[in-house]
Parts: structure tokens; sequence; C-alpha cells
């Protein structure tokens, strides 16, 4: 009887521990501490607003210490056109990433608009304070570019890559006034982890000590382009997942408010997770979302970053011209 009895509490003890573990597991594996980013728009009444912000823009500018390829960059045809655009660059990248593909938007008669993301474009290429990044500083950041381009132009185009697709398809989820967005690579996850483990991912990163890794362990701080950060931050990164799953808190709920959107994928994509991409696209289209979707051949093995110029094995010869004609132009 006493064995009996022994054997009993055994298999009770155990079943409270998987029972704990279990409770533990499914706690991690939940999106944890996530923000309730609601977009708070001012937007521009005229080209002369406009322009008064981005000199305010500048002036901060100013004073923290910027790669000089760095800064905001605004092309313009000096008064109000039909488009304003809006490009968004990636994460440890800076405006210069999207400066030849605005430069062409430009000469199709559009004022462009290409401004660093907070933390970004350190004159000091090993700068920590990348390691500061928020979730809610993201979603700022685009209310104030949205906001600016109101102004600039009778309809606005935000065209977003990577970290810069999160943010722009938290614009897209939130502002009315965005008449287009194109969401690129869109890190709304990392293609090393698994997508059922990507909220464990981002609540881990989010509490440990940070930690940083070299995006190219050989050439370490010699890596190019000479205006991007060579290393990244393990707690920046799980910010970008953060606002990614509070885009899709929000998809869940209602469908975005821009009036279209068009998702580009690229299969071959080493850096962000497709697979993760595709729930929110799940998410909007089960609210009828005005939502197209492209996906570049797979035979042309494209590389993660296929926007800036001065990446190695670049194409954009062929991204390029896709990209003006997915914007309809």
């Amino acid at each position: 009887m006493e064995k009996r009895l022994k054997a009993i509490r055994r298999r009770a003890m155990l079943l409270l521990i998987a029972g704990i573990a279990a409770v533990a597991l499914h706690a991690v594996m939940k999106p944890r501490n996530l923000p309730k980013l609601l977009s708070h728009a001012r937007p521009a009444e005229d080209y002369d607003e406009a322009l008064r912000q981005i000199d305010a823009i500048r002036e901060k500018e100013a004073a923290a210490e910027l790669h000089p390829l760095c800064t905001l960059q605004f092309m313009t045809h000096g008064q109000k056109t039909e488009r304003a655009v809006v490009f968004v660059h990636g994460y440890t990248s800076c405006p210069q990433q999207f400066h030849e593909l605005g430069r062409r938007f430009h000469e199709l008669g559009d004022n462009v608009l290409i401004a660093p993301l907070p933390h970004h474009g350190k004159s000091d290429r090993m700068s920590a304070d990348q390691a500061r990044l928020k979730a809610g500083e993201l979603a700022a950041w685009a209310d104030e570019m949205v906001d600016t381009a109101r102004g600039l132009g009778d309809r606005v185009v935000m065209i977003g890559f990577s970290a810069g697709g999160v943010t722009t398809a938290w614009a897209a989820q939130h502002r009315s006034d965005i008449d287009l967005a194109v969401i690129i690579s869109p890190a709304f996850g990392f293609r090393e982890i698994p997508v059922p483990l990507t909220a464990a991912v981002m609540n881990v990163c989010s509490v440990l000590p940070d930690s940083w890794s070299w995006w190219d362990e050989d050439l370490k701080e010699k890596v190019p382009p000479p205006y991007t950060y060579p290393r990244y931050s393990r707690r920046a990164l799980a910010e970008i997942l953060r606002l990614g799953f509070v885009v899709g808190q929000a998809a869940e709920q209602h469908a975005p408010a821009s009036k279209k959107i068009v998702m580009v994928f690229n299969p071959n994509d080493t850096s962000v997770s497709n697979e993760r991409t595709l729930q929110i696209v799940e998410q909007w289209k089960a609210h009828q979302a005005n939502l197209d979707s492209f996906t570049f051949d797979a035979s042309l093995k494209l590389g993660h970053d296929i926007i800036d110029p001065n990446q190695p094995n670049q194409q954009i010869d062929i991204v390029y011209p896709k990209l003006v004609e997915l914007c309809g132009r």
C-alpha cells in the first residue's frame, strides 16, 4: 500500500511539474509587453508647412553627428506635386540606401522624402546608440513622415524595406491618408527562427542583457557600405519584431487603413521570414484589404538587400523598374 501511495504521489508531482512547464512555455510563446501604438496624425496643411517640418528635422540632425550621406534627403520640384513618396530604409542602414531609387522617382515627377530612422546614420559606425531603438519610436517616426508628406503631394506613397517594411506596415495599418504602401521583404520574423518561436525569441531577447553580432564575421567593422552599421543589437531586433506583433495584433481586429498595399517577396531572402509575412497578409485578406503581392523570380538569386546599389551582386536593373511599375509609374 505504501509503495502504491508513493507511486501516486510521484505521478502527481510529475503531472504538477509538467503542468507548470506547460503554463510557462505558453507564457513565453505569446508576445509579451506589446504597446498600444496608435496613430496621432497631424498632417501638414500645405507645402510650406511641410518645408517647416523638414527644416525642424534637419535642425535636430545637426546635433546628432550623422554621416554626411545619412542625413535627410529631400528631392523636390519646388512645389506640391501629384504624389509624394516616402522611402523607409532598413535596420543598420540609412537614407543613402534609397538614394538612387528615390532619384528615379523624382525624375518621374514625385517629391521624394528619405529620412534616417531613429538611432540610425551615426558617423561613428560602431555607435551603440542603435541598441536604444524602440517599437514606439518607429511608429512615431512613421507618423511624422506621413504628416510631412501630406503637404508635399496630393497623394502619399510609402515604400519600406526590411525593418522599414515593418514600419511602413504599421503606417499602412493606421493611416488612411496613405494612398499606397509598398512593403518589401519586411522583417516580421527572421529566417533562422521558426515562426512559432518568434514571440519567444522576442520575449527572451527583451529581458536578457543585450548582445552584439557582426553582419560579416570576416570583415567585421570593415564591411561595406561605409555609411551602414557593421553590427547589430539583438535588443534592437527584438523591438523590430515587437512592432511587427503590434501590426499583427491590429490586423486581427480590423482592415488596414491605407487605400492599397503591395507586398513584395524575395524567395531567396536568407534574412527575413516570408512565412511570417504571409501570416500578416492572410490577416489583412480576412478583412478584405485592397492588397496585391509580387514575388521576384527565384532564379534571380537576389540577396536580402535588393535596394542599395552599393551592396554586392545587386540587380537594380531588374528590381528598380519592377518597383516603379508596382507604384503605378
